[in-house]
């Protein structure tokens, strides 16, 4: 069975960034043997031209493959008219990643992107979750088609339940709901950011466990925890999630979660069949 690693950065900010961190994340990242980098939303602070320039131009300097979703700040924070009928163009520009059911696919992992953020919604706060059934059920069949044996992520930016203790809520429509057919598809991960706190949790919304995987900013707004990124490493019967974290000079391993890989979903390209009692054993090992 594969082994394998990816980086998990988010909520970088660019307009309110931490400089020293970002350079610092960068050699992390190229000293770091991954199968994919992963940025899970707000990579800029209000959507500004010279913002998703930076933006962009630090995300090209990472190492190659990555995969880029939309958060909530990455929309033109003063243009209604933008906001309105191309909330995600300048987004889409400066990463080179569609805003929308994006896909990363390899042997060894699969990552599929769903949007949570909106341009504008019919409550106060713009800056909370919304998640549309109906492409939450293209996701969760398209990781049900994943690779034999490779890791399912699904990546938004906020996190579809609720967290206890974090500096703020992601408040998602439909986010238990959506949750519940992420766990029932056989996703692994269900990786996102927006709370600048990083964490992993069991989703427990079905008879099949998924983990909520959640991580830290690399901005100025900690929120009252350091600047951080999360290394996820995988192998046939676990996972691992570490938050690796700024001290001020570096960044070095801080938390970290071990995390029981499901088993139901990771060998069989079909169902057994019924009749023959050895295609069950031989399936399951």
């Amino acid at each position: 069975m594969r082994t394998g690693r990816l980086l998990q950065f988010s909520d970088v900010h660019f307009g309110v960034e931490h400089p020293h961190a970002c350079a610092a994340a960068l050699e992390y990242a190229h000293a770091t043997p991954t199968d994919l980098i992963l940025i899970t939303g707000d990579i800029t602070q209000k959507g500004l031209p010279d913002e998703f320039a930076a933006a962009g131009e630090w995300i090209r300097a990472m190492p190659t493959p990555r995969f880029v979703i939309v958060g909530n700040h990455d929309v033109p924070y003063y243009s209604l008219g933008a906001r309105l009928f191309r909330p995600w163009k300048a987004f889409e520009d400066a990463t080179g990643h569609p805003a929308h059911d994006g896909e990363f696919v390899s042997d060894n992992v699969m990552v599929r992107g769903v949007v949570t953020a909106r341009g504008w919604q019919a409550r106060a706060n713009w800056s909370k979750g919304v998640i549309d059934l109906d492409q939450t059920r293209r996701a969760a069949e398209a990781l049900r088609q994943a690779p034999v044996g490779a890791l399912r992520i699904l990546a938004c930016h906020h996190p579809l339940i609720e967290m206890i203790g974090t500096p703020m809520t992601g408040d998602v429509k439909r986010g238990d709901a959506a949750a519940e057919i992420f766990a029932e598809a056989g996703v692994d991960l269900i990786t996102t950011g927006h709370v600048h706190v990083p964490f992993a949790i069991p989703i427990d919304l079905s008879d099949r466990c998924s983990y909520a995987v959640g991580c830290g900013t690399l901005s100025k707004r900690e929120r009252g925890t350091p600047p951080s990124f999360n290394q996820i490493e995988w192998s046939a019967h676990e996972i691992v999630v570490t938050a690796i974290a700024w001290d001020g000079q570096a960044f070095k391993p801080a938390q970290s979660w071990r995390l029981p890989r499901r088993q139901d979903t990771r060998h069989t390209e079909s169902a057994p069949d019924p009749k023959n009692p050895g295609t069950l054993e031989a399936a399951m090992t």
